[in-house]
């Protein structure tokens, strides 16, 4: 368990210094989404196979399998006076699967609500740790790794679920490799946007190669070109975003979601990415707001445990799900600006924060069934829909503040504006 950092630049007032924390943990011990063709829906078996002219790429660890499936239509832009959907991204940091079956378990939840997350899959994750030298972190010695190696039969468990996401149409990102945090030499905070590099290219290379590391020959491939997959990522801690930027643009990455803290507004971008944080939300019984991920919850409830005396685990597992329930209704009621949740799958303090989120997503798919536009996608959809709209429509959007309505309402408010557009948006 590496120290948690805080970020007094959050300004979330005196007495709520542990809402500034972040951190990550280890794992150690627009519509409904449909498939590209037709043949299965929400809530149905996909086909769970590449299609038969799928093409081995490299070793044949991945393969091209053609258009992802289970994806939604075309975004358009927002018509005049047409009112915004609420979205909603759920992500998880490292996406490995221990055994503990949490990875399957929110795979069957978001394919029983038509819903798509992203993944940011740990590229050490695929790789055994009798390879582990074949890594080479920056500012650290080879082989070095903040997080544990998983064993075989794990590395194994996340191929499966990380190839199951994909053709169930869900995101696979990057949580990078050896999760280095802390104010050291060897932090990703500390590192060039040269060393980022080298941090993205082994991360895909471990992916790309894991058929040649381990020897398995008896698996299928990953169903994806990971040079293509690869639009974004989170970074370890909510480190080093500055230097990973324009690396991430050079690379043609579309987005970050490393920002160490940002609030309920409709986003922009940072050096050509769009940036897409996590944000401050309601923390019940508290005047201070919580980053929206689980560790943070975890952190300002139980002073760094993870194991804290299970008489707590009732009022916290309520407190951090209506914490993500009173940042879901805060930005639906007001100015609609998307909501993102950051998780890990782990079972810390008796696996309440697992269920807490269990219990916001089931609520949130719920307003949706009811027939609110509200859109459970990942960051890559997201960003597709932010692509499209016009650069004016979007500068508006962002003048509303946390839990503003619109003056005048939704109709009145996103009416063509006679102004010129801005050019914010494009230069920035």
């Amino acid at each position: 368990m590496r120290a948690i950092t805080r970020r007094g630049a959050l300004g979330l007032g005196a007495g709520a210094a542990a809402a500034g924390l972040v951190g990550c943990g280890s794992i150690t011990d627009f519509d409904r989404p449909s498939p590209a063709d037709g043949s299965s829906g929400p809530g149905k078996k996909p086909s769970g196979s590449p299609k038969a002219s799928a093409r081995p790429l490299g070793d044949g660890s991945t393969s091209f399998t053609g258009r992802q499936p289970h994806q939604p239509g075309k975004p358009e832009p927002l018509e005049p006076g047409q009112e915004p959907p609420q979205f909603v991204v759920f992500s998880w940091d490292g996406a490995g699967e221990v055994g503990n079956g949490l990875f399957p378990r929110f795979l069957d939840l978001a394919k029983e609500h038509g819903a798509s997350m992203t993944f940011f899959l740990s590229g050490l994750y695929l790789l055994p740790e009798s390879k582990k030298r074949l890594y080479d972190p920056p500012n650290n010695p080879r082989g070095a790794s903040d997080i544990g190696y998983l064993t075989d039969e794990h590395v194994k468990m996340t191929l499966e679920n990380v190839r199951r996401a994909w053709l169930e149409g869900h995101e696979i990102g990057t949580h990078f490799n050896g999760h280095f945090c802390g104010e050291g030499y060897g932090s990703v905070g500390k590192w060039t946007p040269g060393q980022w590099r080298s941090e993205i290219d082994q991360a895909k290379k471990f992916v790309k190669e894991w058929r040649t590391n381990t020897g398995w020959t008896d698996l299928a491939p990953l169903p994806f070109d990971y040079e293509k997959e690869l639009v974004g990522g989170r970074t370890p801690c909510l480190l080093g975003q500055d230097n990973l930027l324009p690396t991430a643009r050079a690379l043609g990455w579309r987005y970050d979601a490393s920002s160490p803290g940002g609030t309920q507004v409709w986003p922009q971008k940072r050096q050509g990415l769009w940036d897409l944080p996590l944000q401050q939300i309601p923390f019940p019984g508290h005047s201070f707001e919580v980053l929206s991920m689980d560790y943070n919850i975890l952190a300002n409830q139980s002073i760094n445990s993870t194991n804290a005396p299970s008489h707590n685990y009732p009022g916290w597992r309520q407190q951090a799900g209506q914490a993500y329930i009173s940042g879901f209704k805060r930005a639906y009621e007001t100015n609609r600006a998307p909501f993102f949740v950051g998780n890990h799958f782990e079972k810390w303090n008796g696996g309440i924060y697992m269920d807490a989120v269990e219990e916001a997503f089931k609520y949130i798919a719920r307003e949706k069934e009811k027939g609110a536009d509200v859109r459970l996608v990942s960051f890559r959809q997201f960003v597709d829909w932010m692509d499209v709209q016009k650069p004016e429509v979007l500068e508006k959007l962002r003048t509303l503040e946390v839990g503003q309505q619109p003056a005048g309402g939704w109709k009145a408010f996103t009416q063509a504006d006679s102004a010129s557009p801005t050019s914010s948006e494009t230069a920035a």
